[in-house]
């Protein structure tokens, strides 16, 4: 699942990636690591009803609905935070987590052990350079974070390397079209057409989901080919 050309090193359950000269590869957090601990608290207090206008209880119903069907499968997370994926990815999925917080993910081994994920695996890395092989995994998903990407023309460019041909990503993010005028929501914000633009020009059919939850947009995105 690694490429040949990737470093890494365990510790405490965690996968550390490493340069050509043996040095550690860093990446800085939007989140300083000191508070990794209140993320889970942020988002539900002042995030979802503050900033998206919207409800988590329902966030969390619409992906169990959206992945209700999804088992089997070979799933990468791009961003994965403190592991909640635990409350919508079945257990019947081999599991892999990226995120450049070596802090969240630490909250995020520690639910999955808890919740009795045995096929899985963390990663400290860069969603836009992932440490995988090309044409591995089946679901690639990004929740609540595409807006932090820093470079989503290289990040769309990575899901079509490491997804299979008809690989599916799933992504909820906040679009300005459903924001409240006064919501200050941070990151970059896309509209709906400027998404179906990016990964259309990527090989990918995006498709959004009927579901409405204050300024969020639930879509997937179907890898046609992959390019190269």
């Amino acid at each position: 699942m690694l490429s040949n050309t990737v470093r890494v090193k365990q510790k405490n359950g965690i996968n550390f990636l490493f340069d050509h000269n043996n040095r550690l590869i860093r990446n800085k957090p939007w989140l300083g690591e000191l508070f990794s601990f209140l993320y889970d608290r942020i988002m539900e207090k002042s995030v979802f009803p503050k900033k998206f206008s919207a409800s988590v209880e329902e966030h969390y119903k619409i992906l169990n609905e959206i992945f209700a069907g999804v088992t089997g499968k070979m799933i990468i997370e791009l961003a994965t935070g403190t592991g909640d994926a635990v409350r919508f990815l079945r257990k019947e999925n081999t599991y892999a987590g990226v995120d450049i917080s070596s802090g969240l993910l630490r909250i995020a081994k520690k639910r999955f052990d808890n919740f009795g994920y045995n096929d899985f695996e963390l990663y400290n890395a860069d969603a836009c350079k992932t440490p995988f092989t090309d044409n591995i995994f089946d679901v690639a998903v990004c929740n609540l974070s595409l807006n932090f990407i820093h470079d989503v023309d290289g990040f769309i460019t990575e899901l079509q390397r490491i997804l299979k041909t008809n690989g599916i990503f799933y992504c909820s993010v906040p679009v300005p079209e459903r924001k409240q005028s006064k919501a200050v929501i941070h990151g970059n914000l896309y509209e709906i057409d400027e998404l179906k633009a990016l990964f259309g020009k990527k090989n990918f059919t995006f498709e959004t989901f009927p579901y409405r939850n204050g300024a969020l947009l639930y879509f997937k995105a179907i890898l046609n080919n992959r390019g190269f």
